[in-house]
């Protein structure tokens, strides 16, 4: 039974589950191609997104080196191994997946994502992480009115929204600008990557009477086509404010990324 807290779709993909990527996938490091395929695999090694996990007979300008150190990976063991492209060296940045973990992942490398300097899926870079293919991100028009309240300051109120719907998150509010109080809150230098929604391009934290509020309210203003919607509006935590959606608070759910 679904636990009645919870006002959004749980991610239910197990660990360990695998499937194909039927994307090409590249990754660079300093200006070179690490690797290039068109057989890429997804591998959870924990239910919120995947990891690529790419054959070893893909590596292009990519060279791996056995550190002799194995470990469980959430999938099952892997062996940790260092990457070379070129003059580039990136220590423990890949692990080769052993004996123990699913057999489809047998002769397939899961990359580190810091390590490499940029992933694509097809021509498009990805970021932070692969885009899971069971979670879905849908930006909506609402006529919801949205009331944004912090330590009993009004920091917004807007008549309309857009209501970003994504799985596994709490709903996210989008808010007009012209609608948020910019001048009671203070410019953060915070900035975070989404792979689906983008760069954000602004956060703002909140010092009331009472306290200080770090980061409780973020904008993109070029975020990715699929979400364009929310271009250049505001959204605020859930969990860090008190939120009115058509006159009622929402609870605060338990803290969790945006």
């Amino acid at each position: 039974m679904a636990d009645e807290s919870v006002q959004y779709p749980s991610l239910l993909v197990p660990v360990g589950h695998v499937e194909p990527v039927p994307r090409r996938v590249r990754a660079t490091i300093g200006g070179r191609v690490a690797f290039d395929t068109r057989r890429a695999l997804y591998v959870w090694e924990w239910p919120p997104y995947p990891q690529f996990s790419i054959p070893i007979e893909d590596l292009a300008d990519g060279v791996l080196t056995d550190d002799g150190h194995v470990e469980p990976r959430g999938a099952g063991p892997a062996r940790r191994h260092t990457l070379r492209v070129g003059p580039e060296v990136r220590e423990g940045a890949a692990w080769v997946w052993d004996e123990g973990a699913p057999a489809a992942l047998h002769g397939t490398v899961r990359f580190e994502w810091e390590a490499l300097d940029a992933w694509f899926e097809e021509d498009e870079p990805v970021f932070v992480h692969p885009r899971s293919p069971y979670a879905r991100v849908d930006a909506l028009r609402s006529s919801s009115s949205v009331r944004v309240e912090l330590d009993g300051v009004v920091l917004a109120e807007a008549p309309t929204c857009v209501k970003l719907f994504e799985t596994g998150l709490p709903t996210r509010y989008y808010l007009d600008r012209v609608h948020v109080d910019e001048a009671g809150l203070r410019h953060s230098d915070t900035v975070t990557r989404c792979p689906y929604k983008g760069t954000t391009s602004g956060y703002w934290s909140f010092d009331s009477e009472a306290a200080t509020h770090e980061d409780i309210a973020w904008v993109y203003d070029f975020p990715t086509i699929h979400v364009d919607r929310i271009a250049g509006m505001v959204a605020f935590y859930n969990e860090r404010v008190d939120l009115y959606v058509d006159g009622e608070l929402l609870p605060r759910p338990a803290p969790m990324s945006k």
